[in-house]
């Protein structure tokens, strides 16, 4: 699914780390703008709002189907100080996103034909009409062109636990409502979990804008260890993958930078009836704070599969967004 907002303070890396979807699977490259200290026992709640647009491309798939969208997501993070400069944060976003050729959805979903039926004997002209529609929807859902589809309904939850400056553990829900039945989207509520570690090795304190050189990169090498799980509105489990990836961050003056690669160890449901499989997959991010309350982010997140399957092929899937994160 598409990427998601995230509150990581800049202590913990220069980049604010930002959340891992999307790609179809596809978080947000993004921290919430803001990010003072606070003191144990400090809480604070600021409402936060998120605007993005973001475009999945499945090259490996037959059809090579799309999706756009445009979201708009309105909530809070509420966040609590601990010792030794930890933090406890909750934060929550719901909003409309416009979408463009097909929604949405978990990393990983195969994409099968329907099977051909034989030709009736018979045909009425409410038959062939009845045909006609069928055939016409299902050729619009997977054509090249990326029609305006309709407005569906996503939202964002996340517990976040950081202890000190080097590690943190969240986990977050990523519901996303279908509001329409077109091609394989089906009306109902599709549901992706995931559970997320990051270690910073160094102190993160990397910015190549003010003197520093290559022999203080390993103060921005990082650690992420995630698992996702996937969902249909149909409530078929989709699967579930991890990511052991390796990562670094750095700034340039203002703007941060953070790439990130490694394999996704990929597990699909029964649905699919493909094996366990290895994938490999990489991501830049990029954030620049405008404001105390206001940062612009970017992020491309290429992935490839080695191994194909009935509705699954050999290829690249890419996901890339933009957007802007305003905090009050």
């Amino acid at each position: 699914m598409g990427r998601h907002p995230v509150t990581i303070r800049r202590s913990l890396l220069p980049l604010g780390l930002l959340a891992a979807v999307a790609a179809p699977g596809a978080a947000l490259a993004h921290s919430t703008a803001g990010g003072v200290e606070l003191l144990p026992g400090e809480f604070r709640v600021r409402p936060v709002v998120t605007l993005e647009g973001h475009g999945g491309l499945e090259n490996n798939l037959e059809g090579r189907p799309q999706h756009y969208a445009i979201d708009g997501l309105f909530g809070a993070v509420f966040e609590w100080g601990l010792e030794r400069g930890g933090s406890f944060a909750i934060e929550a976003q719901l909003g409309p996103a416009l979408v463009w050729g097909e929604a949405e959805h978990f990393y990983g979903r195969v994409h099968i034909e329907p099977p051909v039926t034989a030709a009736p004997t018979s045909s009425s002209s409410e038959e062939e009409e009845e045909e006609g529609d069928h055939s016409e929807s299902h050729s619009e859902a997977h054509s090249d062109g990326v029609p305006y589809r309709r407005t569906d309904v996503k939202g964002y939850l996340q517990a976040r636990y950081q202890p000190n400056d080097r590690f943190e553990v969240s986990f977050t829900w990523w519901p996303y409502y279908v509001s329409g039945d077109q091609g394989e989207d089906v009306i109902g509520l599709k549901n992706e979990i995931g559970v997320q570690a990051i270690w910073a090795l160094g102190d993160g304190d990397v910015n190549f804008a003010l003197g520093d050189g290559l022999e203080t990169i390993g103060d921005g090498i990082f650690l992420s260890l995630e698992n996702r799980t996937g969902w249909e509105s149909t409530k078929t489990y989709l699967g579930n993958y991890t990511d052991p990836w390796v990562g670094l961050g750095f700034n340039v003056d203002l703007l941060n930078v953070t790439l990130s690669a490694g394999p996704r160890f990929y597990s699909p449901g029964s649905y699919a009836n493909l094996p366990f499989r290895t994938d490999w997959g990489g991501e830049l991010e990029l954030e620049y704070p405008v404001s105390k309350s206001v940062v612009l982010f970017a992020h491309y997140k290429p992935v490839y599969s080695a191994q194909g399957g009935e509705g699954w092929g050999v290829g690249w899937q890419h996901h890339i967004g933009s957007g802007i994160s305003f905090s009050f």
